[in-house]
């Protein structure tokens, strides 16, 4: 089992690991077979290059800030200074490499983070699949036997730290695209509230709905990595779950679960039960509504569109074209659809935020099946778009709320060895990010509790 950023730290500081045995584990890793496409930049030569800084320095973690000095894998969304951002295309080859860091890298740098490489991603991250046609698919480590999906957008993200890679995999999260590879992957994935983390330098796909996150291998990391990008303090108040209420939305995100993610997601809500939560299964109607919402097309859409109208005009040849056809789907909508999409979501994110007043999250599957094998999905562009939308659909959601969000493992007993991996997501409308982070705290507590028994 792989330690996350604290055990690691803390095995650093107190002598029984150090830096450069640690960076040298994460080197192997990322050049093993299961980490076979995760990586479009190879993070081998800055690995063994900051192994020897550290071996020289032997620094304590203390002095590394935060983040200690580990490998941090980066999306290839986001400016590194000198390096080309492809965002998982070919289209964009010929472009001028970055001329500084994007706020996001930069603040993981000064907190200590090792920026680890570059990682491969669903192109333009139009996608929660994780399928990438040029630069090949990250296989989902879960499963030794079946090459499954990862999950998308964040794809090679989810798997640099499954597999031991990277530490914590810098991804971004439009309709879910940080939380539906973590899920997939048996690992956290928190999407923050958008506003709070800067955008700049990366490239959009909807520049209202983009959001700027990480995944890692525990909460408590959640909040660490956090607290770097949003360069802000999480207020834990270490609520109780006896003193927690949470809400069950029953509209369309319990819809069609697969039978290990019935079973994971009741087992779950079993447990904080009996850990003296109180939970209410509500029927939050206004969930249905987004279809009608977004029937001219949608944000991503519309947006996405906006950014690549004259570059997909030239070269559409060289898009995968499952992702053009998505943009090209921006194409038809006018400027009054998207001023009445815009007033429609603002109507829309107030009714939502009446019916969720005085919960303190509300728990959802992250997404309603386990990952499919790549095989099913490659050549089949019904059976793909199908489980796109299923992979989306519940997450989707929380980023047209404005909301914030958490992945993180759920499983039944029976589950935790032998099945593929399962997400319970927390969630809730803008700027509850502290209380969501604080309750997924608990939560994670009791299910590992449960596990361990």
């Amino acid at each position: 089992m792989l330690q996350d950023l604290h055990a690691q730290r803390l095995a650093i500081s107190s002598g029984q690991l150090s830096l450069v045995d640690a960076l040298n584990q994460a080197q192997l890793a990322s050049l093993s077979s299961a980490c076979a496409q995760v990586y479009i930049s190879h993070p081998a030569e800055l690995l063994a290059e900051a192994a020897k800084v550290a071996n020289v320095a032997n620094p304590k973690t203390a002095s590394l800030g935060p983040l200690g000095g580990l490998p941090i894998s980066v999306k290839d969304l986001f400016d590194v200074a000198g390096e080309l951002t492809q965002a998982g295309s070919t289209v964009l080859a010929d472009a001028e490499p970055a001329q500084s860091d994007c706020p996001a890298v930069a603040r993981l740098r000064s907190a200590g983070g090792l920026i680890a490489g570059r990682t491969n991603m669903s192109e333009f991250a139009f996608s929660g699949v994780g399928i990438n046609p040029h630069f090949g698919t990250p296989v989902n480590p879960a499963d030794t036997l079946v090459a499954r999906v990862p999950g998308g957008s964040s794809s090679g993200a989810a798997v640099s730290v499954a597999t031991g890679a990277a530490t914590v995999g810098l991804g971004s999260d439009t309709g879910g695209s940080i939380r539906i590879p973590a899920a997939l992957c048996g690992l956290v994935g928190f999407k923050s509230t958008a506003r709070l983390v800067p955008t700049a330098g990366a490239l959009p796909l909807s520049t209202t709905l983009d959001t700027v996150c990480a995944i890692t291998r525990s909460v408590r990391d959640a909040v660490t990595v956090h607290e770097v990008l949003a360069d802000r303090r999480v207020a834990l108040a270490g609520k109780p779950l006896s003193a927690s209420r949470f809400a069950v939305p029953r509209s369309l995100m319990l819809d069609g679960l697969d039978a290990a993610v019935a079973s994971a997601f009741e087992h779950s809500l079993r447990v904080l039960r009996e850990a003296g939560a109180e939970i209410i299964a509500i029927d939050l109607n206004e969930i249905s509504d987004l279809a009608s919402i977004n029937a001219t097309g949608g944000l991503s859409a519309a947006e996405s569109y906006a950014w690549h109208r004259q570059l997909i005009g030239s070269r559409q040849s060289d898009y995968d074209p499952r992702v053009a056809l998505r943009i090209l789907k921006g194409a038809s909508m006018s400027a009054a659809d998207y001023i009445d999409l815009h007033a429609a979501r603002r109507a829309w994110i107030v009714r939502m935020n009446q019916r969720m007043s005085g919960f303190d999250a509300m728990l959802s599957p992250t997404v309603p099946m386990v990952a499919p094998a790549i095989a099913e999905l490659i050549d089949d562009d019904a059976a793909f778009f199908r489980v796109n939308g299923l992979l989306l659909r519940n997450p989707a959601v929380v980023n047209m709320l404005d909301g914030c969000a958490i992945s993180l493992p759920c499983y039944t007993p029976e589950q935790v060895h032998n099945q593929l991996p399962v997400g319970l997501m927390l969630w809730h409308s803008a700027l509850h990010d502290d209380g969501v982070l604080d309750a997924a705290l608990q939560v994670e507590a009791a299910l590992n509790l449960a596990h361990a028994h």
